[in-house]
C-alpha cells in the first residue's frame, strides 16, 4: 500500500443499527476494489472485518476495526462500528477517529434505535458530514421511499436523495442518478441509460432540491440559482463540496451490499465531496499546563499522534491502534508520552486491515495505523515530541452501569483472573472491576447483558478463566433512633492473673457517617489508658449491626462511667466489655435499616416517558424534574432506591426499544420503609442459617 498524505485521506466512521449492514458495505468496498478475493459474510464468520470468535460466534460486530480502501488515488479509511448498544464504547472509539460519517439504514426495516444514536452522535454531537446508504434494496419488501420518507421527516431537510432505485415487478433492477439524470441497470452496470418515465417527474423533484440545496452554499451561486439559471458540473460539484461539509446537504444513497450494487457510486461520493483531514486546517491540544494550543493538519506540523485502542495480543504483544494528529511517524524514531512522562520506540509501523497487518515505513498526517510493544502506551494517550508537548482530550466512554459479583470457580481461576480482567480493561474501557471490602465481593461492570456475556466469554476463551455470578450484595447500613445505655462488665479468673473491666456506655443518635465517641467519666473510674480500648472495642462492633448485620452509622457512643482492677484489668479486657455494652443497649436504643438512596438521570424520547415514570413509581422512586434537551429527548431526574436498580440497564432497554440511557450515582441513605426492612431481616436470618 503506498503512502497517502492528509489530503489523500478520508477517515469514515460507518454508523447504524445492528443488522443493517454495516459491515456488509465496506465488505463489498473492499471486495469492489479488489482489497480481497471473496466477499464474506457475518452469519458463518469469514467476514475480512468481523474475524474474531467472538463476533463469529454472535454472527455480528463486536469491536471497533479498521478497513483501508484504495479508491481513484484516495485512500478511505473505514472505521466499522458495532450497532448494538452494549457496544456503545467501540462506537464512540470510532466516532473519536473519524471525521466523516456514514449511517448505514436497513431498506426493511427503516429508522431504528441505532440509527438515532448514530444521528445524535454524529450530527448533534461531533458535527461531521454525514452522508446515509440505505442498504438491502434486493431484500423482500424493501421500500426506499418509506424509509427515505421517514429519515427526511426525523433529521430534517438536509437529508436529500442522490439515487433512487428503479423497480419493476416489485424488484430493484437499477438505480437513477439524480445529478447526473442518467439509470444504470444492474445487468448492464457500464452503460449508462435515459430515466424511466415514471420516475421522471421524481427524478426532477429531487434535483431541484439539491440545487436548492447548493445555491444556499454560495452566493453567486444563490444569484444564478433565483434567476432561473441551470449549474453546470463545475458548480454543482463545488456546491455540493461545501454543502455536505457544511452539513447542509447530507446526501441518500441505496443500493445492496451483498449484491455490489450502488458500492462504485457510494465510494465516489465519499472520495469526490466528503473533506480530507487536512481541510480540517487545525485542530486542538492543550499543554501540560492545561493551555489551548492549535495544531495544523499537515506534514509540516511537529508529529502528534493519539492511541484510540489497545489490543492485547498473546502472539504480538500489545498493539496500540494510533492515528496520526499533525506531522509524521516514522519507524525506528523516538516518541513522547505526553500522558505517561516516558519516551517510547517505534519499531515497526503497521496499516490494519481487519485481521492483517500491513507493515510500511511512515504515516503521514491523518491516516491511521498501528505499533506494537510500546511499554507504557495505552488508549487516550497522546504520542508527541519532546519539543512540542502537548495531549488530546480522551475519548468519553459510556459509563458501565450493569454490575455483577464475580466469583472464580477453581483456586486456579482466582489467580489468573486479575491479569485476565486487566488486560481486557486495556483493551476496552467501558469494563470496571471494583473489588468491595465491605461486601468482600468483587463487582463486574459492563454497559449490558451482552456485554457482561462478552467479556466472560473472552476470560473463558483468552486467559481460561472461569467464573460464577450473581447480584452484587446491596451495602445497606442500620443506624439508632433513640437513646439507650447499658453496662458492659466482663470478668475472668483462671487460677492465674485475671481479666477485668468494666464500663457504662450510652448511645444515642447523631448525624454523621460513622461513630462519635467521646468520654465523661469523673474521678477516674476508668483510667485514661482503656478509653481507646473501649472506642476500639465499639468500633468494631459497629461493623456488624444488630438488625442484620450492616455496618452502624450515626450513633454517638459516650463511655460516662466504669470501674476497674488494678491487677486484673487489661486493654483486652475492656475491649471485651465494650462489645457486651453494645450488645445490651442497641436493641433498645429503636434500631433503623437503611438502604443506599440513588440519583438517576434517564434519556429517552417523549413517547416513553408514561413508562418510565409508572416503572419509577414500582421501583419506589421519586420523580425529582424534567426537561428536554437539545436533540429533543425527554430527561427525567428521580430518586430511587438502588436495590430497585441492580437489573435497569437491561429494563430500560426493554422499555424503550434500546432508545433509552441512563446514569445511576449514589446519594445517601434512609430509612427503610418497615416491610422493605423486613424482608432484607429475613433475608439475611436466611443466609445464616
Amino acid at each position: 500500500m503506498k503512502d497517502y498524505l492528509a489530503n489523500e485521506v478520508r477517515n469514515v466512521v460507518v454508523l447504524g443499527h445492528s443488522g443493517a449492514g454495516k459491515s456488509s458495505v465496506i465488505e463489498a468496498c473492499l471486495y469492489f476494489t479488489k482489497a480481497i478475493e471473496r466477499y464474506g459474510k457475518n452469519n458463518d464468520g469469514t467476514t475480512a472485518l468481523n474475524y474474531d470468535p467472538e463476533e463469529g460466534k454472535r454472527g455480528t460486530s463486536v469491536y471497533c476495526h479498521i478497513a483501508p480502501v484504495e479508491w481513484k488515488d484516495k485512500k478511505i479509511n473505514f472505521i466499522d462500528t458495532p450497532g448494538y448498544m452494549d457496544y456503545a464504547g467501540e462506537e464512540a472509539t470510532g466516532l473519536m477517529m473519524g471525521d466523516n460519517a456514514l449511517i448505514v439504514v436497513n431498506a426493511k426495516e427503516g429508522i431504528e434505535a441505532g440509527t438515532e444514536r448514530a444521528w445524535r452522535e454524529a450530527v448533534s454531537k461531533q458535527r461531521i458530514p454525514t452522508i446515509f446508504f440505505i442498504n438491502k434494496m434486493d431484500v423482500e419488501n424493501a421500500n426506499f421511499d418509506t424509509v427515505y420518507t421517514s429519515i427526511r421527516d426525523k433529521f430534517g431537510k438536509s437529508v436529500i436523495p442522490f439515487e433512487v432505485p428503479i423497480v419493476e415487478n416489485g424488484v430493484v433492477v437499477g438505480s437513477v442518478n439524480i445529478l447526473r439524470r442518467k439509470a444504470w441497470y444492474y445487468n448492464d452496470r457500464n452503460t449508462a441509460k435515459e430515466v424511466p418515465s415514471t420516475l421522471i417527474g421524481e427524478v426532477e423533484r429531487y434535483y431541484n432540491e439539491i440545487a436548492e440545496a447548493i445555491a444556499m452554499t454560495d452566493d453567486e451561486l444563490m444569484e444564478k440559482f433565483f434567476s432561473g439559471e441551470t449549474f453546470d458540473e463545475h458548480e454543482l460539484a463545488k456546491g455540493l463540496r461545501i454543502g455536505v461539509r457544511n452539513g447542509d446537504i447530507r446526501p441518500v444513497y441505496c443500493g445492496s451490499a451483498e449484491n455490489q450494487t450502488g458500492i462504485e457510486r457510494l465510494l465516489d461520493l465519499i472520495t469526490e465531496y466528503f473533506p480530507s483531514y487536512a481541510e480540517k486546517g487545525r485542530i486542538q491540544a492543550e499543554t501540560l499546563k492545561g493551555d489551548t494550543i492549535d495544531m495544523e493538519t499537515n506534514e509540516n506540523e511537529a508529529l502528534s499522534a493519539f492511541v484510540f485502542k489497545t489490543i492485547v495480543d498473546p502472539f504480538v504483544g500489545k498493539v496500540s491502534y494510533l492515528k496520526v494528529m499533525s506531522g509524521v511517524l516514522n519507524s525506528d524514531s523516538q516518541v513522547y508520552n505526553s500522558k505517561k512522562d516516558v519516551t517510547e520506540k517505534i519499531n515497526q509501523i503497521y496499516v490494519i486491515n481487519g485481521k492483517y497487518q500491513i507493515g510500511v515505513g511512515k504515516l503521514f498526517t491523518g491516516d491511521i495505523g498501528a505499533v506494537v510493544k510500546l511499554q507504557a502506551t495505552e488508549t487516550n494517550d497522546t504520542l508527541c515530541t519532546r519539543s512540542r508537548v502537548i495531549k488530546y482530550p480522551d475519548i468519553e466512554y459510556p459509563h458501565p452501569m450493569l454490575g455483577y459479583a464475580i466469583h472464580p470457580k477453581t483456586k486456579a481461576d482466582e489467580d489468573k483472573l486479575s491479569s485476565g480482567i486487566h488486560n481486557l480493561m486495556l483493551e476496552d474501557h467501558t469494563i470496571k472491576l471494583v473489588n468491595n471490602e465491605e461486601t468482600h465481593e468483587q463487582v463486574l461492570y459492563g454497559v449490558g447483558d451482552q456485554h457482561i456475556d462478552l467479556i466472560l466469554s473472552k476470560l473463558k476463551s483468552k486467559y481460561k478463566v472461569e467464573v460464577t455470578t450473581e447480584k452484587p450484595t446491596v451495602q445497606y447500613r442500620e443506624t439508632i433512633s433513640a437513646k439507650a445505655e447499658a453496662q458492659g462488665k466482663y470478668k475472668k479468673q483462671n487460677g492465674g492473673a485475671g481479666q477485668y473491666g468494666d464500663v457504662w456506655v450510652r448511645f444515642e443518635p447523631t448525624d454523621s457517617d460513622d461513630m462519635v465517641f467521646a468520654e465523661e467519666v469523673f474521678g477516674g473510674a476508668v483510667p485514661k489508658q482503656y478509653f481507646p480500648p473501649v472506642e476500639q472495642g465499639l468500633r468494631d462492633c459497629m461493623n456488624k449491626g444488630v438488625l442484620a448485620g450492616y455496618k452502624v452509622v450515626g450513633v454517638k457512643a459516650t463511655l460516662y462511667d466504669g470501674s476497674y482492677h488494678p491487677v486484673d484489668s487489661k486493654e483486652v479486657a475492656f475491649k471485651e466489655a465494650a462489645r457486651l455494652a453494645y450488645n445490651a443497649a442497641m436493641p433498645n436504643a429503636k434500631p433503623v435499616l437503611l438502604e443506599p438512596i440513588g440519583k438517576v438521570v434517564v434519556t429517552a424520547p417523549e413517547d416513553y416517558t408514561g413508562t418510565l415514570m409508572g416503572d419509577f413509581t414500582k421501583r419506589r422512586g421519586i420523580i425529582l424534574d424534567m426537561d428536554t434537551d437539545e436533540d429533543g429527548l425527554q430527561v427525567i431526574r428521580a430518586e430511587v432506591p438502588m436495590a430497585e436498580m441492580l437489573t435497569y440497564a437491561t429494563e430500560l432497554r426493554s422499555m424503550t426499544q434500546g432508545r433509552g440511557c441512563y446514569e445511576l450515582v449514589f446519594d445517601r441513605y434512609e430509612a427503610a420503609p418497615h416491610d422493605v426492612a423486613q424482608k432484607v431481616i429475613d433475608a439475611r436470618k436466611s443466609e445464616k442459617e
